[in-house]
Formats: C-alpha cells, sequence, structure tokens
C-alpha cells in the first residue's frame, strides 16, 4: 500500500510517499504495533520553504501563492525520488487543518484533483495527529506523554478512551510564535527559533529576569514576549549583549513547558514522554526536558530532527492508518478543510485504549 501524504498548513509545502507491505494474513491480524514497528517504509520526501521577509511574519495568500507555484515540482521530485507513478499511488492524503485557511486549501485542492482524475481514496489529516502518529512511529514510543511544540501548536497530550486528551497548552500564543514575533521584532526572518538558540548559545550565561507564567498545566507567553521585546530595545540604548536576552528569553519559556511537563509525568504516571513539532530540534530544550525526565524515572523520546518540522510524511502515515481503521471511505465531495481543527476532538481508531 502506498500512500501520497500532501502538507501545506503553513509556510511548507511538502509531498511524501509512504510504502506499507503487508500479506492477506497480517491485514486480517492487523494492530498497531507491527504496523508501526515492521512494515512501514518513507520512500520519498520532498519540501519547499516560504521564506517571508526579515521582520515579517507569514501573510497566509502569499505563502499560499507560493505553495502552488511550488506544488507541481515538489510532487514531481517526491514520485521521482520514490521510483514510482502517480498510477502506483494508492491513497492520497492531504493537511486538512489546523492552519492557514488559504495555505490548506492549496493541498485540499491539489489533494482532490489527484483523487479525483486517478480514482484513488482520499483522506483528510489533522496536522497535530501527524506530528504525534509521526513521532511514535520514528521512535517506538508505546504510550508516551506527548510534548507538542511548533509554530502552531504548544499542547501536552496523552492518550485516553479513544482520544488524544489535553493535559496542558498555551493560553494565548505559542512558543514558536513566541520566538518568531520576538524574532521579527528585531530583524530576523521567520522561523527566527534557529537563529535565537544560536545566539543563546554565544551568550554568557548570565540570566535576566523575565515574566514567568503557569497556570496549573497551561502556560502564558505574551507577557513574556512583551517583556523581552522591552529588554531587547533597552540592550540597543544600554550596549547589553543581545545574546543574553535571546538566551533569558529561551531559558524562561523552556522551564515553563518542563515545570508542566513535570506535573504531567506526576497525574499521568507515564514513563515516556515524546516530544514533537518544529521546536524539538532546540538542544537546551531537550536538555532541559531530559533532566525532568531522569527526575521522574521516565523515558525521553524526541522525534528526529529532519521530521521535526512539518513534512509530508506525517501526512501520509496517519493516512495510511486512518484508512486501514476506517469503516468507510470518505467521499471526495465530502473532504474539507478545517482552520481550527483541535487534535483533542478525533477519535482514534486505531489506538485500543
Amino acid at each position: 500500500m502506498l500512500c501520497l501524504g500532501i502538507e501545506s498548513t503553513a509556510h511548507t509545502f511538502a509531498a511524501s510517499i509512504i510504502k506499507y507491505t503487508f500479506t492477506e494474513s497480517s491485514l486480517k491480524n492487523i494492530n498497531l504495533r507491527n504496523l508501526r514497528n515492521s512494515y512501514a517504509r518513507i520512500l520519498s520526501d520532498s519540501r519547499d520553504v516560504y521564506f517571508p521577509p526579515k521582520g515579517s511574519g507569514i501573510h497566509p495568500r502569499i505563502a499560499s501563492r507560493h505553495h502552488a507555484e511550488v506544488s507541481a515540482d515538489i510532487l514531481k521530485q517526491c514520485i521521482k525520488e520514490a521510483g514510482l507513478s502517480i498510477r502506483d499511488i494508492d491513497i492520497i492524503a492531504y493537511s486538512a487543518g489546523p492552519g492557514l485557511g488559504p495555505c490548506l486549501r492549496v493541498g485540499a485542492v491539489i489533494s482532490r484533483m489527484l483523487a479525483s482524475f486517478y480514482k484513488k481514496p482520499i483522506v483528510p489529516v489533522n496536522h497535530a495527529l501527524g506530528h504525534v502518529e509521526l513521532g511514535m512511529m520514528l521512535t517506538c514510543a508505546d504510550d508516551p506523554l506527548v510534548l507538542l511544540v511548533s509554530g502552531g501548536h504548544t499542547m501536552i497530550l496523552a492518550f485516553s478512551q479513544k482520544r488524544w486528551r489535553v493535559f496542558g497548552e498555551t493560553l494565548d500564543i505559542t512558543i514558536g510564535n513566541l520566538l518568531d514575533q520576538f524574532g521579527r521584532a528585531n530583524g530576523f526572518s521567520s522561523p527566527c527559533g534557529d537563529q535565537i538558540e544560536r545566539l543563546s548559545s554565544r551568550s554568557s550565561g548570565t540570566y535576566i529576569r523575565l515574566p514567568y507564567t503557569v497556570k496549573g498545566n497551561d502556560v502564558s507567553f505574551s507577557g513574556l514576549l512583551s517583556a523581552a521585546k522591552r529588554l531587547a530595545e533597552k540592550r540597543m540604548r544600554e550596549g547589553m549583549h543581545f545574546a543574553e536576552v535571546c538566551y533569558s528569553l529561551q531559558e524562561t519559556a523552556f522551564a515553563m513547558m518542563t515545570e508542566t511537563i513535570e506535573r504531567a509525568i506526576s497525574f499521568t504516571g507515564k514513563k515516556e514522554v515524546l516530544v514533537v513539532g518544529g521546536v524539538a530540534a532546540n538542544k537546551r530544550l531537550r536538555e532541559m526536558l531530559e533532566n525532568a525526565c531522569e527526575r521522574h524515572s521516565s523515558k525521553l523520546f524526541i522525534s528526529p530532527n529532519k521530521f521535526a518540522g512539518d513534512n509530508g510524511c506525517q501526512i501520509a502515515w496517519v493516512g495510511i492508518i486512518d484508512f486501514l481503521f476506517r469503516e468507510k471511505e470518505i467521499k471526495i465531495e465530502k473532504s474539507f478543510v478545517h482552520q481550527s481543527w483541535r487534535v483533542d476532538t478525533i477519535d482514534v481508531n486505531w489506538r485500543a485504549t
């Protein structure tokens, strides 16, 4: 079984093909464990990222225009890398939300066109669910507490009663948004996380106190962002090292998330923690979480850097397992995009508990 996954939620247009090989007997006795660990193989992974001008954020219509312009080349590259023809594909999956409306619609229209013309089943996929499920497949985490950290999400999730339940989240902006807005205010180009991490690593390690807002298992970053912007302006006037501001911003934000993760581990009793999403690539966040997991005798899993950010593999993988466990196929005219599609509203039929 071959699935083409198309991702277009924000700044990235991506296409990937995943192959699932099965025998008739294994399909009859299908379960998530043997499907995840034995048979899935990534055949191709092609992407193109829209980078807005320095100091600017993603404009949805301009990003969607980028996606439309690069889509044909990315699809050709994806299929060529896999050594296949589009007619060989069995399922077409696409990111249906959450995300930027104009960007989501580009991926959905392309997927509907391909599914209609080549008469293939179509599967709308939740972008956040893609991060979680691909992370579990790649790391072989079994029953983790999940920290999803990206430009669109800051959530602590655990699976219970057929759904990924939220045990903590941001009350305002996400961690990715915090880093991007701070970076753009200081002339960086989005996404800004890598640039802030590099500057932080060059600092002297002098911490400057910033607002720290944790409410139960939830976090709030808006006050931290405002204070960090003011601090950056002050350093320009007084000659303070900008690297110290970046360092203090990271330390504060990551400490807030680490506190909530520790509380969630204690509450759920989970012995595994999985970190997914673009910010999972940050080395300092990893260090803090490693220490927290060691204190609670939990094992830390982190999505590989190559697949931490947005990619088509996360869409293709969920497309396969959703299709295999779905009772009825979705008709093309019933396919959709949903800008605010929360992961905790989805029944996950392929997990037993």
